[in-house]
């Protein structure tokens, strides 16, 4: 079927941290190559995302940090909206769940389905802690899983093995809040009957065989195995307000809300009239059978994407159901599964600052690794081998060589083509093909493949250079030079094309060598004519720089030193079980100092500061620059604790400052005082902060 628009969603991320190089290869880096695609070939589309900012992981941070949960979604949504766009995720809106349209169109959604008599209200026994006096949301809940034995799985998923759970299926369960073991207590929700849909959901799966394997093959579990009602209310204070009467202190399962947020992003980005969209209609890319709506998400989002919200969507009754869902499977680190708790994980935001106008290297990385039908992983070896013998020596040394020599023989004008052989003629056809190969294998989800093929036209160009050697023939037959380097300048700009959806920055940079017309689009690359004889192209560059051994052994050692400090907090948490912390603290404790005088201790003088600004000390592993307001002033202190914090983490930090330390210079920083810090008996250190919310900064420690 011809699809007049397209409306492309990319999962949306939980606002309690940034985004790593998982999310990057699971949906956002596919979902926007695909994008991007459709663009280029002149398509209606809207991309649309945002971050889902009431999941329980929120109060969960919220509550670690000892802020507000609005604090904490606050920081994480500049944080990943500013990465996504540096990175050049080309969202058409980037909204968030805690938005006022969000909240009216959410309670909306559910007063329809309410008004409808979709709901099932059922009293249940859910999870409640005694001991903080309050009912227990999935990811309050740990216990074992069923299916596979991990002792760690929450009430609603079980990260290891992958399996969606209820929070009562779980073995031993605990609350995460105290560590109680919670009791059953009664409380009323509003249930959406999954079992007597099961017949329509069916249906609905079955018309879609072209979807992926990984995505029917979880779908089909949980039809066989009998969908059973699902509560779409919880018994929180954070979250969009149950709006109907007897739902006091409850909000919407952020399950419900969370998949709703991707129409009211919508509403909101044509409601934004700056962006210059006037007079055009959100419910068209939402209601119209006409637009072609496809999710992009990691497999642990699979069910809910293609079972619970298609659900809600069909029980509502005007909206357009998802033509296709591409979830991919996990992207691990370094042979081990990335963990946002255990620090196991490239950061985005990290990654953005550590490597300057490299965004393109880590694109093409994901996207040769991309875990299309099966768990990959990423290695810095591979990253660097993926950008040195790929990037560098295949697509980068094929465009060097043929803009320096248009310049060295044409000062950079484009030679006219005299008379093509039989080989070029052969060249030519098979350039021809490469837009609709590439194409085909986005269309169908294999981004990997249509990578692989961009590169195949890099390699047919730098194999028509080194066969030819104009280098060589300029000696003695300038005439077929001009078809040779022609030829050669046409691949390039077919590549600028081509390569947008993949490399955007590299494209754009190739596009302004070359004096590329931007207008020009996919179907466009098909050409041999892009670039006319006389054309003049611009001074050239290298697009690619290589990336050396101390570079990613820097990474690798980052990654080392957080597995240490893991292994550490796991021996640690051993000794807890156990019994033997006691004994262990003071046999292991330093023996005291030499006795000083008061007066001695008089002359420090240490107050109460907050950290209002942290960044990494570059080309370090330990050192964190910090901008610390003390009371008296704003000053500057470089800090060893970049292997035990995170910088976005610690910012608001109430911290004890030795102010009147003598500055001295660290990396060529100047460092104004001392931060006091506490160690424990694996050497790992903690800020020393006052306990109460009325000491003011300035405050003297005494």
């Amino acid at each position: 079927m011809t699809f007049k628009r397209h409306t492309v969603t990319a999962a949306l991320p939980y606002a309690n941290g940034p985004v790593h190089i998982g999310h990057l290869a699971g949906c956002y880096l596919p979902a926007d190559i695909y994008v991007r695609y459709l663009r280029s070939k002149g398509e209606d589309v809207k991309f649309i995302c945002g971050s889902d900012e009431h999941g329980v992981p929120i109060t969960i941070k919220a509550k670690k940090e000892g802020i507000t949960p609005q604090q904490v979604v606050d920081k994480y949504h500049k944080i990943m909206g500013d990465s996504f766009k540096e990175f050049g995720i080309s969202f058409d809106i980037f909204s968030r769940t805690s938005s006022k349209t969000h909240h009216e169109t959410a309670s909306e959604f559910f007063k329809t389905l309410y008004d409808k008599g979709v709901f099932k209200e059922e009293i249940t026994e859910q999870y409640f802690d005694e001991k903080a006096n309050q009912f227990l949301a999935d990811r309050y809940i740990v216990g074992t899983c069923p299916k596979c034995g991990n002792d760690n799985a929450y009430g609603d998923q079980c990260e290891n093995c992958g399996s969606t759970l209820n929070a009562t299926d779980l073995i031993n369960p605990r609350s995460t809040l105290s560590g109680e073991k919670p009791v059953r207590k009664k409380t009323k929700n509003w249930f959406l009957p999954l079992d007597t849909m099961q017949p329509e959901i069916e249906a609905y799966i079955d018309s879609h065989k072209d979807w992926k394997v990984n995505v029917l093959g979880q779908c089909k579990s949980w039809l066989n195995a009998g969908l059973q009602p699902r509560a779409m209310t919880r018994d929180l204070d954070w979250g969009v307000k149950v709006p109907i009467e007897g739902a006091e202190g409850k909000v919407l399962y952020v399950w419900f809300d969370a998949p709703i947020g991707y129409i009211s992003a919508t509403k909101e980005l044509f409601a934004n009239q700056e962006l210059g969209i006037k007079n055009q209609d959100w419910e068209l890319y939402w209601k119209d059978k006409e637009t072609k709506l496809v999710h992009f998400i990691g497999k642990d989002n699979i069910v809910f994407h293609c079972i619970i919200f298609p659900a809600m969507l069909m029980a509502e009754g005007s909206y357009i159901l998802p033509e296709n869902v591409p979830a991919n499977e996990f992207l691990n680190l370094e042979g081990n599964k990335i963990s946002t708790s255990r620090n196991w994980a490239v950061w985005l935001h990290e990654y953005l600052l550590e490597f300057k106008d490299k965004q393109d290297s880590l694109r093409y990385t994901l996207c040769a690794n991309a875990p299309e039908t099966k768990d990959n992983d990423f290695t810095w070896k591979d990253f660097q081998a993926k950008n040195n013998n790929e990037l560098v020596a295949v697509l980068g040394n094929f465009i060097n060589r043929t803009l320096v020599l248009t310049h060295k023989y044409y000062n950079g004008k484009v030679p006219a083509a005299l008379e093509y052989t039989k080989g070029d003629i052969l060249l030519m056809e098979e350039i021809s093909k490469f837009p609709a190969k590439i194409a085909s294998s986005i269309e169908q989800y294999r981004f990997r493949e249509a990578l692989g093929e961009l590169m195949n036209l890099a390699r047919l160009g730098n194999k028509y250079l080194a066969d030819s050697e104009p280098w060589i023939l300029i000696k003695t037959d300038e005439k077929r030079v001009q078809t040779i380097m022609n030829l050669s300048l046409q691949i390039t700009a077919n590549l600028a094309v081509l390569m947008e959806p993949f490399l955007p920055f590299t494209s754009k940079k190739l596009g302004a060598m070359i004096n590329l017309n931007n207008d020009l689009k996919w179907n466009d690359a098909s050409r041999i004519d892009l670039l006319l004889a006389g054309h003049q192209i611009n001074p050239s560059g290298l697009l690619f720089e290589k990336i050396e051994d101390e570079t990613v052994d820097e990474q690798v050692l980052k990654l080392k030193n957080s597995k240490m400090l893991n292994e550490a907090e796991t021996n640690k948490s051993e000794v807890l079980l156990n019994g033997d912390n006691a004994g262990a603290s003071s046999a292991s404790a330093a023996a005291a100092k030499a006795d000083i005088t008061f007066d001695d201790f008089s002359k420090m003088d240490i107050r109460v500061g907050t950290i209002l600004e942290a960044e990494r000390v570059p080309k370090t592993d330990k050192l964190m620059k910090l901008l610390i307001d003390t009371g008296i002033d704003k000053r500057i202190i470089v800090s060893g604790i970049a292997g035990y914090y995170i910088p976005e983490d610690i910012i608001g930090q109430r911290v004890s400052v030795l102010v009147n330390l003598a500055p001295r210079k660290i990396k060529n920083i100047e460092s104004q005082g001392m931060i006091l810090m506490a160690e424990n008996n694996n050497g790992e250190l903690s800020f020393v902060s006052p306990t109460k919310d009325n000491m003011n900064n300035g405050g003297a420690v005494k």
